[in-house]
């Protein structure tokens, strides 16, 4: 079996916010990180720079998750790049963080804004993973981003949140049809995470943060590092037997 140093993990959305905090986790766990980012190449570059001060290999490329045409060029490059790196175009780990808030009542949500969070939210994890799965080692894992909207429901995230209920149920499917490759498939599900998401909706706003505080058992909003190494966990040894699972991290918000 490979070592850390030689696993890779590809993580969609890696430039900021929790998946940011999911690359550096990983990396410190020893793995190499292909990361992909929407449109902030110097964020993502900041990100490349520091894990590589962890002492791992780290490349971020432009990838807009929405638009199933780029997956093909997309898993080329890494293809390619991996060659370059360790002679071998396949990798471990697939971590679908990517995604957008949208926050409309569902009275109000229209067809366009249903459109574009279901090509990312859903539409895009479904394929870019069916595309994905030839360079996906056998023993290797994916990691799908839910929320915490998938099991509590708050007015104004009906679309979003049904879309996450939607990976959960795929994830499921995903552990039984690949475990004879030995891939496993489980989902994690952030509660309400202090970020830029939704531009700041829950770091930013005091009414909603201190909402989201009264219901949590924690007491508090969660932060970035609550939620990176959860991930680099179930990419580790030591959650060889977790499969098929929903891991909610939200400090026990709504229990």
């Amino acid at each position: 079996m490979a070592s850390s140093k030689d696993k890779i993990a590809v993580i969609t959305g890696g430039s900021r916010g929790l998946g940011r905090n999911m690359a550096i986790a990983l990396a410190k766990k020893g793995i190499n990180i292909i990361l992909t980012y929407h449109s902030n190449q110097e964020q993502a570059a900041e990100v490349v720079e520091e894990i590589k001060t962890l002492g791992q290999k780290a490349i971020a490329y432009q990838l807009n998750t929405s638009d199933i045409k780029q997956f093909d060029t997309f898993l080329k490059s890494v293809s390619e790049y991996l060659h370059q790196e360790i002679g071998n175009p396949n990798f471990d780990f697939l971590i679908n963080n990517a995604g957008t808030a949208l926050y409309a009542p569902f009275a109000e949500t229209t067809e366009t804004q249903f459109d574009e969070a279901m090509n990312i939210h859903y539409k895009g994890v479904f394929f870019l993973t069916q595309k994905a799965l030839p360079q996906l080692n056998e023993g290797g894992s994916i990691i799908n981003i839910s929320s915490g909207l998938a099991r509590f429901s708050l007015p104004g995230s009906s679309a979003y949140g049904a879309m996450k209920g939607a990976i959960e149920v795929l994830t499921r499917y995903l552990a039984k049809e690949l475990g004879s490759r030995q891939i496993r498939a489980n989902v994690v599900a952030p509660g309400a995470i202090e970020t830029d998401f939704g531009g700041g909706h829950v770091r930013d706003n005091k009414e909603v943060n201190q909402m989201v505080a009264s219901n949590t058992a924690l007491g508090r909003a969660g932060l970035p590092e609550d939620i990176g190494g959860v991930v680099a966990f179930l990419c580790s040894p030591e959650a060889s037997w977790i499969n098929g699972q929903r891991i909610e991290v939200s400090g026990g918000m709504f229990v």
